[in-house]
């Protein structure tokens, strides 16, 4: 029989193994879906998937980063480790149908369902095990989704953890350097293709600006005071002046919110925070964006000569899959739904960890239908549970066999194609190039060392 022969025969077995297990993958993403919990506080979730490895025999490790699972599934002989990973967390979104009436938690990007895919993975690849030469690892992972900002950063200031999102923290506490690439399978929003293979996103990095001036009675005595809210709002201008600075190929989004004006419009603000998210498309991209918002910032401060203090952290790296694994998942998506059903990917301007991920192995982040409504949006609910998370159990169990038969070759070939893989500190210097507690005096027009924390 020859190697391709082979190959169709595990993945008709794989296939026919998720589909014995149709109604109990349905049922999983149904559940969790209403059941939404927010990053790193995610128990029902991770729960779940323990109780699932624990049925299929697989060992394996809970409580990484907070709430993560990960389990190894061996294969017959030593080779490279897969990983197909499901992420457990939900957003927060309080106006949502089914959203969680304590917390505002709502699934409204379909993590559920990668959750769903990532199991029905391991039913899939569990019935061809003994043909796979290496690990398929199944990891759910916490915390994708930029929310709970305030709490996060206290819990990184405690030690509790490392960074903001959930696979930048597992990179740093090792929990991937047993694993050599990764894929996921994403829910798209309404009118997607049933599969689109080879999108990218933007990289993000996020800044808490706090503005520090002086109250005095706005009424009798506003020259005595030191305006932050003006300040602030000075800021945000410039900021919105940058605009047509930024390259339309490097796909620049700034994005800001005023958390905090003034405490009563009859004293002069003497404190007006900002929450600003800046995104491009890569990393030389996004060092030109912070730095401009940055100037803005100061500019602000300077106007006025109020104080500025930011606190920049990054969030997500740029993302950009490997052409190896696209075109991987390129063929196994036209062998499972048709050529005309897989669309070739474009860029998002939205961000994930991913990208982080991307930075120290090659990953795979397909997109698949099933959705309706706008992601992120209260409107946003998986309503075809098998085109959300069934099909892609398939699609990514088959790309596994496709990655570990036979030897191992092709996923030898992919890691011989990628060449070094930056390591653990690589990452961490790379991440702390954009992380930073920055203080300007506008009255003096110049840097000074931080006061305090914010």
């Amino acid at each position: 029989m020859s190697a391709d022969s082979r190959a169709g025969r595990l993945k008709q077995l794989a296939r026919e193994a998720i589909e014995g297990c149709r109604e109990r993958l349905l049922a999983v993403s149904d559940d969790l879906q209403r059941h939404p919990e927010t990053g790193f506080r995610e128990h029902h979730a991770a729960a779940t998937v323990a109780g699932w490895f624990t049925e299929l025999g697989l060992p394996f490790e809970s409580g990484l980063s907070v709430t993560g699972v990960k389990a190894r599934m061996t294969g017959r002989s030593a080779g490279p480790a897969v990983a197909v990973l499901g992420e457990l967390d939900a957003l927060v979104l309080p106006g949502h149908p089914l959203a969680d009436p304590v917390t505002g938690a709502a699934h409204a990007c379909g993590h559920h369902a990668q959750v769903a895919s990532m199991l029905g993975a391991a039913v899939g690849l569990a019935a061809v095990r003994e043909h796979l030469d290496g690990d398929a690892v199944f990891f759910a992972v916490p915390a994708e989704e930029s929310v709970q900002l305030e709490w996060r950063r206290e819990l990184v200031r405690s030690g509790e953890l490392r960074h903001l999102v959930g696979k930048a923290d597992l990179i740093a506490r090792g929990a991937f350097d047993d694993v050599d690439m990764a894929m996921l399978c994403h829910t798209a929003g309404q009118g997607a293709p049933p599969l689109s293979v080879g999108d990218s996103h933007n990289g993000s990095v996020v800044k808490k600006v706090r503005f520090t001036g002086r109250a005095s009675h706005a009424g009798s005595s506003p020259w005595h005071g030191v305006n932050a809210l003006k300040a602030a709002t000075l800021a945000i201008s410039a900021i919105d002046a940058q605009r047509d600075t930024f390259r339309d190929e490097d796909a620049v989004r700034v994005n800001a919110v005023m958390v905090h004006g003034g405490d009563a419009p009859t004293a002069v603000p003497d404190r007006a925070e900002l929450e600003i998210v800046v995104r491009a498309r890569s990393l030389e991209a996004l060092r030109g964006a912070c730095a401009a918002v940055d100037r803005a910032v100061r500019a602000g401060a300077l106007a006025l000569g109020a104080v500025v203090t930011t606190e920049s952290t990054l969030n997500y790296l740029p993302h950009h899959q490997d052409p190896a694994l696209v075109e991987l998942a390129r063929a196994n998506g036209a062998a499972l739904l048709g050529p005309s059903a897989v669309a070739a990917g474009r860029h998002r301007g939205a961000s994930t960890d991913m990208g982080d991920l991307g930075e120290v192995m090659p990953v795979l982040h397909p997109f698949a239908s099933g959705a309706t409504g706008d992601a992120h949006s209260v409107d946003y609910q998986v309503t075809d549970h098998a085109s959300a998370a069934l099909d892609p159990a398939v699609l990514m169990a088959w790309c596994v066999i496709d990655l570990l038969n036979d030897g191992a070759g092709t996923a030898r070939s992919v890691l011989a194609a990628r060449g070094a893989r930056r390591t653990t500190a690589q990452y961490a210097a790379l991440r702390a190039e954009f992380d930073a507690l920055t203080c300007y005096d506008g009255a003096r027009g110049e840097e000074r060392g931080p006061e305090g924390e914010l």
